[in-house]
């Protein structure tokens, strides 16, 4: 930068005409967001509402060099921004002009502009970055997984700092374009539908565009080589997976599975209402992670999800979300009960479709199968504490929770809610304590002392189902029988092993 010489004396006497009072009454935005699960999460001051992603990557040497285009708005007067991001950053620029920028902590890039930002107005942030996301880590930890082709992006909380710059925190989602240029015979996926293809000197370049608001550890790259196919939906929705070229014996599995993904999304259409995205899918690459996550649209599936057989459960699970999970968000990651228990209760619907366990069937074992003094019940799915945020009692005691409202309000005021629900709440974000209100609004029932006992206080609940109230306590005392369905079900406790 260049500066002129300015006397001190003419320096003093013109400060308050260079200095706007925007500039005096601006502070930095917080290097947070304010959660307290994962307080580096996110960040303060801003909304993103678009980001541009023009990425370059060369599977042999895990280098990935990026321009990322972030459409924001200030929500307060900004001095100085954080991004969370962990990629070596070159240049980066706010409304066209050079900023200054320093990096702090494990994830935070704190961004100075030229002129603050002010409140309500909208700003354009280029950063320009280049790196090898494999080299990066967070306390030894690493979101980025190299396959023997390539590289993926999948997890949760936390995928996005290890390939964009973002304010990495589902309550700010944002539309996305992710155009990926990668060597010739490789391929680059990612969400929503693949707008254009095109190929020049050796290399192919793939762009994405995701339509729908997106928190960002939602999305998701893969690049390597896989066998994909195409199809649609009987209402016109593509459907596109993908399936590395080297699964070995999984692959038949993963296929048998991952297919079914439009039978799957139409079923569930019947239960949570519309699907709320622009296209539908699938990818199962080479990885040695064992969990699946719901990244918007095209679920990634790890491979050992798949080493007992088929598994349409863990399908299920994953698209599930795309309504609980995705279009309707967590608050904040203590709310992740709004995710994984109705994920899981879907699963148990699936079951009592198929004839391989009821609902109710599959909450009676899961319910006796631990006695009492178990921790499991210790653990309030309703808040669970970081460490526990994907505990398996968020998973089945968060279910069994679904089945007690079920069994509370009747049939067709629960179906009533499933539905509902995510159209009242689509694109947006929600705590517990929004849905205990929408159901109460829906059944007219009081359903906070529910919630409560079954969500927030450790320890095993009484828990007897309507059909068992009038049967003898000996018919009550009864072992139940273990449902078809379970080790399915069961089979796919690895997805929360993030």
């Amino acid at each position: 930068m260049h500066r002129k010489v300015i006397a001190p004396s003419v320096l003093a006497a013109s400060l308050l005409l260079v200095i706007p009072a925007s500039a005096a009454s601006s502070a930095p935005g917080a290097p947070g967001i304010g959660d307290p699960y994962y307080p580096a999460s996110g960040n303060g001051g801003y909304d993103v509402s678009h980001y541009d992603l023009r990425l370059r990557y060369q599977p042999k040497t895990d280098l990935l060099e990026g321009t990322a285009t972030l459409l924001t708005t200030a929500k307060q007067d900004l001095s100085r921004f954080n991004l969370d991001f962990g990629l070596q950053v070159s240049e980066i620029r706010v409304n066209g002009v050079k900023a200054k920028f320093a990096t702090s902590g494990a994830q935070e890039l704190e961004v100075t502009p030229a002129s603050p930002l002010k409140k309500d107005k909208q700003a354009t942030v280029v950063v320009k970055y280049a790196g090898k996301p494999s080299e990066f880590t967070v306390d030894g930890w690493s979101a980025w997984q190299r396959t023997p082709d390539g590289g993926v992006a999948a997890q949760e909380p936390d995928s996005a700092v290890w390939w964009f710059p973002s304010n990495d925190h589902p309550l700010d989602k944002a539309t996305f374009d992710v155009s990926v240029n990668v060597p010739d015979g490789t391929q680059a996926i990612s969400n929503g539908v693949l707008q254009s293809q095109s190929s020049r000197l050796g290399w192919t370049r793939y762009n994405w565009r995701s339509n729908k608001p997106q928190a960002t550890y939602l999305a998701t790259l893969a690049i390597g080589k896989f066998d994909i196919t195409t199809d649609k939906t009987a209402s016109g929705l593509p459907i596109l997976n993908a399936y590395s070229k080297d699964l070995g014996d999984n692959a038949g599995a993963a296929r048998a599975s991952v297919e079914r993904t439009g039978e799957v999304a139409e079923w569930l259409e019947g239960v949570f209402g519309p699907y709320p995205f622009n296209a539908l899918g699938g990818y199962v690459p080479n990885v040695g992670a064992g969990y699946a996550l719901e990244t918007q649209t095209r679920p990634f599936y790890g491979p050992r999800q798949f080493q007992n057989g088929a598994n349409v459960s863990v399908v299920v699970h994953e698209l599930a979300h795309q309504w609980y999970g995705d279009s309707v968000s967590v608050e904040g990651w203590k709310d992740i009960w709004i995710n994984e228990g109705f994920a899981r209760y879907s699963q148990w619907l699936w079951s009592e479709k198929e004839g391989e366990g009821t609902a109710q069937e599959l909450a009676d074992w899961a319910y006796r199968l631990r006695p009492a003094e178990d921790p499991f019940w210790q653990v309030k799915p309703g808040d669970p504490g970081a460490e526990n945020q994907f505990h398996g009692a968020v998973y089945d005691r968060g279910a069994i929770a679904v089945q007690a409202l079920r069994n509370e309000v009747g049939d067709e005021k629960f179906f009533q809610i499933l539905k509902g629900w995510p159209t009242e709440r689509a694109y947006g974000n929600a705590e517990v304590g929004d849905f205990v209100r929408y159901a109460e609004k829906i059944s007219g029932k009081p359903l906070a002392e529910l919630f409560e006992t079954w969500l927030y206080t450790p320890g095993k609940p009484a828990f007897t189902p309507p059909s068992e109230a009038a049967q003898s306590p000996r018919a009550r005392a009864a072992e139940p029988v273990e449902p078809k369905s379970w080790k399915k079900i069961a089979a796919t406790d690895t997805i929360h092993e993030h």
